[in-house]
């Protein structure tokens, strides 16, 4: 599962731009974020921007919004949708364009200063936060408007921005008592600080969790492509001599579908099962308990019966029994699938005469020999169509040109963070801009694990900005002169993030608030899990699935193979996925006064206690190295993931239905789902373009997966 948009702690805060006010004097030296870049389309000067310039702009940027939202609060002309809404639309513009900057570089290309400047102003931001939301007199102004809100005549745009201010602010504390309010404070600043923590120490435990072999021989099975990406990066660690497995950031490591050194697997796993919890400086398990506990408080100070609910509020499935009711719906069909799979990669180690008992470290391996057997597909015969730049521009990008009419141009004129960044220009059908694009696909030992998708610049309407995006990946990084062969897998990475990527470059609304993938957590997934689906299909798929040696396209014969296996596998796939989601509703549904949990006792109760403890499929994540949830901004929404499947595979099968890839197609979803941020409410959304509300038959069909009788 893809990671997504990136974990800043000022995710939810006001949406921001300038409003002019006199500032008071201060010692504050010019920096690189006072004005915006005069880069196109206001690109970070990535150029002139130093660590150093950081933490002093971050401080200085929350000083101005603090002025500016000052003087809306105390405005003695009476509440306005202009003077007070807009007004705070308009603020914090210098914030924004620091906190986006440096959130991300410090997600995918991290050193021990941003890392301490992290550490230093993340509790701050939190605190700046409450500022806002927890202002009397502003919330005042929000509520005499939201009050009087059928009095004001304002567009639809305009009145769900009116009515997200005001339930942020309740929803942030703005009706509780003066004591109470002092202590969600400290709530909140302390989980700001133990959220960064936590990702600071995941970091680190990940890479000090690389497994390292002392001989060649230790790496049976894989090519001499990631033999030698192993000593590439064992020689980066100073390890002359040694090959060295760096740790994804999931359960499952990429390599066990290919070692043969039964020993190694084990051990690989083992690196990556235990990687926080070796009670040293990287251990998360205090601070996973820490936070549980705070976040139950916190809920039970704004009136909710546990975390989850108090997150859920808003979102498309909106109560945590909804969701226990999806995953529930899931399980049996999943538990018999997973059964199934393991009988047959059992059958397989038999037959080889190994005769050992199946575990999780040989799951991979041998899943990859019966996907072989029963469907003659190779997953390394596969890479050789898999060069990543052509996916790219001859997959990616010619997918949404079919659909959409954009174009891209490549610009080496914009500087970036890393040498390894592309950076492209985007045009819509009738030539005109649309945004920039960065990608940064390859791994490194100091970028966070998994893949994601955010804005340097956000699209509005309001603040004449047009979007500028990433994507960010952790793909193998070829040794030098090898060409960027990817799996399949990474294939589909690719397309999801882009397809975050045009939720955001489409955004056509006003209001920053509610601009492009400003929405819920299980509505935010759905547009890039959509856009998977175009990798496989025919066209897209024999556009960009060139072999890198001959030339040659795929075959027919070898798409057969890859359409026909892609229902192997679904149920270790869709289990390892709902294990983790469980694990993340059962920590945030614990009661507020529940005592500090045992991290490891509580994680073994919590998948027995919902049926998801499936044999020999362990959980995507272990709450020790669950960073969604503990610092991504994923808590209680990691079911999230699994619900926009839903709502994907049942626009694909509309699509399906209705002529497949098509420009006409490709248009209505645009209008209706892509261009719309959170401009009206979900349900309302999807069914405009469905036609009905979401259900799970198509899912299940797509996955080959079928309730028990």
């Amino acid at each position: 599962m893809r990671n997504t948009l990136s974990g800043s702690v000022l995710a939810g805060l006001l949406a921001v731009a300038a409003f002019c006010v006199a500032a008071p004097a201060h010692a504050y030296a010019a920096g690189p974020f006072d004005a915006p870049s005069s880069l196109p389309y206001q690109a970070p000067r990535f150029d002139i921007i130093k660590d150093a310039d950081y933490q002093p702009g971050f401080e200085e940027g929350m000083r101005q919004q603090l002025a500016e939202i000052t003087v809306i609060a105390d405005n003695k002309v009476a509440p306005s949708f202009e003077n007070t809404i807009l007004a705070m639309e308009r603020s914090g513009r210098m914030l924004e364009r620091v906190n986006n900057a440096f959130f991300g570089v410090v997600q995918a290309n991290t050193n021990p200063a941003l890392d301490k400047v992290q550490t230093v102003v993340a509790p701050k931001l939190a605190a700046h936060n409450d500022a806002i939301f927890l202002n009397a007199k502003l919330f005042a102004r929000v509520k005499a408007l939201y009050d009087n809100r059928a009095g004001l005549k304002l567009d639809a745009e305009a009145l769900q921005v009116l009515t997200l201010y005001y339930r942020q602010f309740v929803h942030a504390g703005a009706n509780l008592a003066p004591a109470q309010m002092a202590r969600l404070k400290q709530i909140n600043k302390q989980d700001a600080s133990l959220e960064t923590g936590f990702q600071q120490k995941l970091v680190a435990a990940a890479k000090a969790g690389g497994l390292v072999l002392d001989s060649k021989a230790q790496l049976a099975g894989l090519s001499e492509a990631e033999i030698a990406n192993a000593a590439q990066a064992a020689k980066a660690r100073g390890l002359s001599g040694k090959w060295v497995i760096p740790l994804q950031n999931t359960t499952q490591q990429p390599l066990l579908t290919s070692l043969t050194d039964r020993g190694v697997r084990e051990k690989l796993f083992a690196s990556s099962w235990m990687r926080a919890e070796k009670g040293d400086a990287n251990d998360t398990r205090a601070i996973i308990s820490q936070l549980a506990s705070l976040r139950a408080e916190k809920a039970k100070l704004l009136g909710y019966p546990n975390y989850a609910a108090y997150v859920l509020y808003d979102q498309m499935a909106q109560t945590p029994q909804a969701v226990e009711n999806f995953i529930a719906q899931l399980v049996p069909a999943t538990r018999v699938k997973a059964a199934e799979e393991a009988k047959l990669i059992q059958a397989a180690i038999d037959k080889q005469g190994a005769h050992f008992e199946l575990k999780p470290w040989d799951w991979q391996l041998y899943a990859e020999k019966v996907r072989k057997e029963r469907y003659d597909l190779d997953e390394e015969a596969l890479k050789p169509y898999f060069e990543l730049h052509k996916v790219l521009q001859d997959g990616v990008f010619y997918a949404a040109g079919r659909l959409y009419g954009i174009t891209f141009k490549q610009r080496k004129d914009i500087p970036v963070y890393h040498p390894d960044v592309m950076v492209f220009e985007v045009f819509d059908h009738d030539g005109s801009s649309l945004g920039l694009m960065y990608f940064d696909y390859f791994k490194r030992d100091n970028k966070s694990g998994g893949a994601w998708m955010s804005n340097f610049v956000g699209q509005s309407k309001l603040l004449g900005t047009k979007p500028v995006i990433y994507n960010v990946a952790n793909f193998t990084k070829p040794a030098p002169g090898q060409p960027a062969l990817i799996t399949f897998d990474d294939v589909g990475t690719m397309f999801h993030e882009f397809g975050h990527a045009l939720h955001g470059l489409f955004a056509n609304q006003t209001y920053p608030l509610v601009s492009g993938t400003n929405v819920a957590r299980d509505f935010v997934e759905f547009p890039s899990q959509f856009n998977e689906h175009w990798s496989l299909y025919p066209d897209v798929l024999k556009h960009y699935a060139v072999n890198i040696k001959t030339g040659a396209t795929i075959p027919q014969s070898l798409v057969d193979k890859i359409r026909s296996s892609q229902t192997w596998g679904q149920g270790y796939a869709l289990g390892e996925l709902l294990a983790a989601s469980q694990l993340d509703m059962q920590w945030h549904t614990l009661p507020p006064g529940s005592p500090k949990q045992d991290v490891d006792v509580f994680e073994a109760k919590a998948l027995k206690n919902t049926g998801t403890d499936f044999a020999n499929v362990p959980t995507r994540y272990r709450s020790s190295y669950f960073l969604h949830i503990w610092a991504n901004g994923y808590a209680s929404g990691y079911y999230a993931y699994q619900w926009t499947v839903m709502l994907d595979d049942d626009a694909y099968a509309w699509f399906t239905a209705h002529g497949g890839l098509t420009r006409a197609n490709g248009q209505r979803f645009r209008d209706l789902i892509l261009s719309r941020g959170h401009t009206t409410d979900y349900g309302p959304m999807f069914r405009a373009f469905y036609g009905k509300d979401p259900d799970i038959g198509p899912m299940l069909e797509h996955r080959g997966l079928t309730l028990p009788k």
